[in-house]
């Protein structure tokens, strides 16, 4: 790496983490605690790059960037932020960022981004739009990886006229999502029209929905349960659409590509709903976040005028253990539910045993008990099925073992604290194996892989 960066954070820790990785990597640093500080510098010419943070104690780092662009069109910036929610996502991409990470952060992950804005020139920058006023009642929360790489891809489709079909398991919030990509897009000051099967019960019934969307959005709620004729009227109506017209969106909890194959769904209206397909990550994949949720459920409970509760470490130790068959909206009915019956303002473990206890024993339509082999194979069908009955490119073997080896090392490097020792052992393989892998996949080690 070569060139200038000028980083600012409140956190010393943080300050001194960056500066140190990065001055190893070849980098000049500034760093800072002050936002005005940063401007001085941006103002003085300095830096190729600036990673900031976002509350800061003289300001925010988000309403700071419009003033770096204006001052120095084309200068990268990184934003860093504790507030793990999507909103964050989507006002950092509204903003011109460059890039977005929460907090905590993966160091070696940073870097790579840092590297990659220092190498190559900024894209042309996108008028921004500005975000709803009510955005904060989005319960779209996380910090999880899956989840903030969804987001960032949320904030990159929001402005296209791509179809997007948002698949997941019952409770994910499939349906919000959908509901922020038309919120924070520049349609949004447009109807957004839920397709009810009422809708589609007669011939007209299409023409109608078209007319009350208008040039906004139409979303098929559970696009798997559309009936053999409801499927037929909207290939017939997004056939006629061309390029004017109301945005598709669509859910499902289905596999479409598996009901594909199976005759039951129509292969033409699955190409024409998936332009773009987002995977919403069940809640046992993303433990990390429950505890954000349920603080979120429960200060939600609180604003609607419910007792005050908070839960005690026990509690929340089970309740982050749980499965969560239902989702998030199982964790948000289950914490709703123990702030109503818990006697006193800590919530104890015992009552929450009591609560999970009753609830239904569900397995998910892809739950814990698929093996990885069954895993994998249901991706590389669906690889396979979204080339529509074209081949993909030549080198599929290397490429494919390349996407499984990469996560592999990273997570066995995570879990044994980047020692290469260990993760050799852990993976099974010679030591000098693991650092041939680490070079050909180009995986950075630290023997401290998580900032907090």
């Amino acid at each position: 790496m070569d060139g200038t960066v000028l980083v600012a954070d409140d956190d010393r820790t943080i300050r001194t983490v960056l500066t140190q990785a990065l001055t190893r990597a070849g980098c000049k640093v500034h760093a800072t605690a002050s936002l005005v500080t940063l401007m001085r510098w941006v103002e003085e010419g300095k830096g190729d790059l600036v990673i900031s943070d976002v509350m800061m104690p003289d300001g925010n780092g988000l309403e700071t960037l419009p003033k770096i662009t204006a001052e120095r069109p084309g200068l990268p910036v990184i934003i860093i932020s504790a507030q793990n929610t999507i909103v964050t996502a989507i006002q950092a991409t509204e903003k011109e960022a460059y890039d977005y990470l929460p907090k905590p952060f993966d160091l070696p992950d940073l870097m790579k981004r840092a590297a990659r804005a220092l190498a190559v020139k900024r894209r042309v920058p996108v008028a921004p739009a500005r975000a709803p006023a009510a955005d904060d009642a989005l319960p779209l929360v996380g910090r999880a990886a899956n989840m903030q790489a969804l987001y960032r891809l949320v904030a990159r489709v929001m402005n296209t006229d791509l179809a997007v079909l948002i698949t997941g398991e019952n409770g994910t919030g499939k349906s919000l999502i959908a509901r922020a990509i038309h919120d924070f897009s520049d349609r949004r000051n447009l109807p957004l029209v839920v397709a009810s099967a009422a809708d589609l019960e007669t011939a007209d019934g299409p023409a109608q929905l078209l007319a009350r969307a208008r040039d906004g959005a139409i979303l098929f709620d559970e696009a798997g349960d559309l009936s053999d004729m409801a499927q037929a009227r909207v290939v017939r109506m997004l056939d006629g659409l061309g390029t004017e017209g109301p945005r598709i969106l669509s859910t499902s909890q289905a596999d479409l590509a598996e009901r594909m194959e199976a005759g039951s769904f129509r292969q033409d209206l699955y190409y024409r709903l998936g332009g773009v397909v987002l995977a919403v990550p069940p809640l046992r994949d993303r433990v990390e976040d429950v505890a954000l949720l349920a603080d979120h459920f429960l200060a939600r409970a609180e604003r609607d005028g419910l007792a005050p509760r908070r839960l005690a470490d026990a509690a929340l130790d089970m309740i982050r253990a749980y499965s969560w068959p239902g989702n998030v909206r199982q964790l948000e009915n289950t914490l709703r539910r123990l702030v109503v019956t818990s006697a006193g303002e800590v919530i104890g473990p015992a009552e929450v045993e009591a609560v999970l206890g009753n609830q239904p024993a569900t397995r998910p339509a892809h739950g814990d008990g698929e093996g990885l082999s069954a895993s994998v194979a249901r991706h590389l069908k669906r690889y396979f099925d979204l080339h529509g009955g074209v081949l993909p490119p030549p080198g599929l073997y290397p490429r494919i073992l390349r996407e499984v080896e990469t996560p592999l090392i990273e997570i066995a490097l995570d879990a044994t604290g980047g020692n290469q020792a260990k993760c050799a052992e852990l993976l099974g393989i010679n030591r000098n194996t693991l650092r041939k892998k680490l070079t050909e996949l180009d995986i950075r080690v630290t023997r401290r892989r998580k900032l907090m």
